[in-house]
């Protein structure tokens, strides 16, 4: 067994954010917590095998992520399907500025999240699909490449490409839903394009 000191030692400085993985998640603080606890229990013992030098973060957020799959996932037995094929690309940019506000020199993205509440944005990506949401988490709030996210998820980076981008057209499809509810943009795609 591995050293609880040098274990304990090594892994602190990424309980937050595993917590805050976990919870994006479960998206419940007790699950978030079983979570955690779990990911923790099994890295512990697959301390002795972690070659030291390499990145430990993207060990235990693998550790995590596949705690989190097993255990929570094996609950559905059939993912929750999503057709996304046909909402466009770029949907939500199309619909709120576009083109305005990448001429100020600050990004769409930029422009569009200053438009939403920290609580619509956590609600449309908790209202993602779970295979969807989970390479979402990785990539855009956690920050791994798509190499990463593939290793984690034990899948080909094909599949997380297309994922992301699945999962990124129904977070726009939510928030332009949002930002009409809101009177920020038009429900009329051609009002909204011209």
């Amino acid at each position: 067994m591995a050293d609880q000191a040098t274990f304990s030692a090594q892994v602190e400085p990424f309980m937050d954010q595993l917590y805050g993985a976990a919870m994006r998640m479960t998206r419940n603080p007790a699950d978030a917590e079983d979570l955690l606890q779990e990911t923790f229990l099994r890295a512990y013992r697959g301390f002795p095998n972690f070659t030291d030098g390499t990145n430990l973060r993207a060990w235990l957020y693998r550790i995590l992520t596949n705690t989190y799959i097993n255990t929570y996932r094996a609950k559905q037995r059939r993912p929750e399907q999503t057709e996304l094929d046909e909402v466009e690309d770029m949907y939500l940019y199309r619909r709120i500025g576009g083109l305005e506000a990448a001429t100020l020199g600050r990004s769409a993205e930029d422009e569009l999240m200053d438009l939403f509440a920290e609580s619509e944005v956590k609600e449309a990506i908790e209202s993602l699909p779970d295979n969807f949401r989970v390479a979402v988490l990785l990539a855009d709030i956690e920050g791994f490449a798509y190499k990463e996210i593939a290793e984690m998820l034990d899948i080909p980076i094909g599949t997380v490409m297309s994922r992301l981008h699945r999962g990124r057209k129904a977070l726009q499809k939510s928030l332009h839903e949002f930002a009409v509810t809101r009177g920020l943009a038009s429900d009329d795609p051609v009002t909204a394009e011209t």
